[in-house]
């Protein structure tokens, strides 16, 4: 009986294995079919994404999910091909990003999927050649899932998955699932691409059609060149935008306009060519970049000022007979992406549009140099021939009555009027003499320079200052004085632009017969006691030298008055 019972109870057990197998295939079936369907829903919701940011972000979550990692992140190699530019991070709080430090760059376990781009299992990834541990504050990891992420047949990226749930070990299945996420996600991104792209495009086109219309309106020279600057600023997400000027003989750049950041601290400035970002671009005559202007040894150069600014690119302006007339300067916070060659080559536009409003601006200051030397040559001509005739006419007549007058005292009156007449005869004629200066020599005379000194300032001020001339500055002034007259000049327009946050500024340049006297008055907040003093040094310094004086003035209505004197005679 216990034979008969033993054999059937056989029949039963082996249903029993079967049904057993069975379930476990349904249940495998039915786990592939859920994993198929979340294999799609993810490459639809990565697929339906156009923005690169938020594409990115989907696809490191998605990754993540399918597998069950606790920790799933996605490297963007930069383009050196040898480092990470990007990180996205799933499974840490801010908090603990914020305690492990600056994300990695590519080195160890990650950099191996770099130089060798092929899917990585490790169960164990502190056993791997490459590995060489976690920085502090890190959370252990050790079951590790890397594939590359391809865009075209050339690698994005990489994804980078670790500690699945539950202490299991990645699998051949699951390293099959993040490689077809991999292939959804390079299509993707690529579309992602395309579309910003596209964007990118079609704002550079309405950028370049409203500056186009600038310059046909007529705008002025440095409006140009400020829309140009804030459009491209703009469109490349840049924190900082700069345009600077090389300055004539000099191996300077002078900081024309500044826009964002602390503008008001770089506006104005004078920096060395030799060592500046700016400078390269200007003696290459070609595009310069860095990745991290504030640290780059290479620029350091002139005063601080580009605190918190990482990666940054410097595009000549106008270009003409071998010279650059300007440099535009654009510049990232630290951390963000380096300029690449597709947002260069549009930069290089820009520039061009660049060079026709400073070449513009050119033939307008010329046109009006023009239409200046032809008024001062009507003036002149006018004083010849209409002036200076008749008081001649007059003195002679005066000179005739004189024999008639017999009163002592009134002979010796109309005598001193014949004389006032002479002399008043010989400053028209030196007056002639300065109106009718041929068109070089006037560009260099003391009363160009100074009107030309003054007009610039404008850039950095913000408004046009006030000028008053008087006197024969450009015939009695000797060059040595009018030399250190511009000297002065410049450093107290360069100090009211960079201090002294007026609304208004003065400037005065007189020429008596001995002495020549330069006042510069602003209304801003006045010299700080305890403020650097250097300028002021050697302005004082240069009046000392000529046997002159340097007046600091407060006015009753506040500001800042500065006057400085020096013999009109003196070498």
């Amino acid at each position: 009986m216990g034979g008969e019972e033993t054999v059937s109870r056989m029949p039963q057990l082996r249903l029993d294995e079967l049904l057993e197998e069975l379930q476990a295939r349904i249940d495998a079936a039915r786990g592939t079919r859920d994993r198929v369907h979340h294999l799609l829903e993810a490459v639809l919701s990565v697929g339906r994404e156009l923005d690169l940011t938020q594409a990115l972000r989907r696809i490191v979550e998605a990754a993540a999910a399918l597998v069950d990692a606790q920790y799933a992140a996605l490297g963007v190699i930069g383009p050196d091909g040898r480092t990470l530019s990007q990180f996205l991070t799933v499974g840490l709080t801010d908090e603990e990003i914020a305690e492990i430090g600056p994300f990695p760059t590519g080195k160890g376990i990650l950099g191996e999927l770099i130089q060798h781009p092929e899917p990585l299992r490790l169960t164990d990834l502190s056993t791997h050649p490459s590995s060489y541990g976690f920085p502090a504050h890190h959370p252990p990891m050790r079951t590790f899932l890397g594939v590359p992420v391809r865009v075209r047949d050339q690698v994005f990226g990489n994804l980078y998955l670790t500690d699945k749930r539950g202490g299991a070990e990645f699998d051949a299945e699951d390293e099959a699932v993040i490689s077809t996420l991999a292939v959804a996600a390079g299509v993707a991104i690529d579309n992602a691409r395309l579309y910003e792209e596209g964007k990118r495009q079609q704002g550079w086109l309405r950028a370049n059609g409203e500056i186009t219309r600038a310059l046909l309106s007529g705008s002025p020279r440095l409006d140009v060149i400020g829309l140009i600057a804030q459009r491209a600023r703009e469109m490349t997400g840049a924190e900082v935008a700069d345009v600077s000027v090389p300055l004539p003989g000099a191996h300077h750049l002078r900081v024309e306009l500044a826009l964002g950041g602390d503008a008001s601290a770089r506006l104005g400035l004078t920096v060395p060519a030799e060592g500046t970002l700016s400078g390269a671009a200007c003696a290459a005559a070609s595009p310069v970049t860095t990745t991290d202007l504030n640290g780059d040894p290479r620029f350091t150069a002139g005063p601080p000022r580009f605190e918190g600014l990482g990666p940054a690119v410097a595009v000549p302006l106008g270009i003409a007979a071998g010279e650059v007339k300007g440099v535009l300067l654009l510049a990232r916070p630290a951390g963000g992406q380096a300029f690449t060659d597709e947002e260069i080559g549009p930069l290089l536009g820009f520039a061009d549009q660049a060079a026709l409003a400073l070449e513009l601006g050119d033939r307008r200051r010329d046109a009006e140099q023009l239409a200046l030397l032809e008024d001062r040559d009507r003036i002149a001509r006018d004083l010849h021939d209409l002036a200076i005739q008749r008081l001649f006419a007059t003195g002679m007549t005066l000179q005739s009555a004189a024999r008639f007058i017999q009163h002592p005292g009134a002979n010796d009156r109309v005598g001193r009027a014949v004389e006032d007449l002479d002399e008043t005869i010989k400053i028209i004629r030196s007056t002639i003499f300065g109106l009718r200066a041929r068109e070089e020599e006037t560009g260099h005379s003391l009363r160009a320079r100074v009107a030309r000194a003054v007009g610039e300032a404008q850039s950095t001020l913000g408004f046009a200052p006030r000028l008053s001339m008087e006197g024969l500055l450009d015939t009695d002034v000797p060059p040595s004085v009018a030399e250190h007259v511009m000297a002065v000049l410049n450093e107290a327009l360069s100090n009211a632009a960079r201090h002294s946050r007026a609304g208004r500024v003065e400037v005065i340049l007189q020429a008596t017969t001995k002495e020549v006297a330069l006042t510069v008055t602003d209304n801003g907040v006045g010299i700080p006691a305890e403020g650097r003093r250097s300028g002021l040094r050697n302005i004082a310094k240069r009046a000392e030298e000529l046997g002159g004086k340097l007046d600091l003035q407060r006015p009753d209505e506040g500001g800042t008055r500065l006057v400085w004197t020096a013999p009109r005679g003196r070498p």
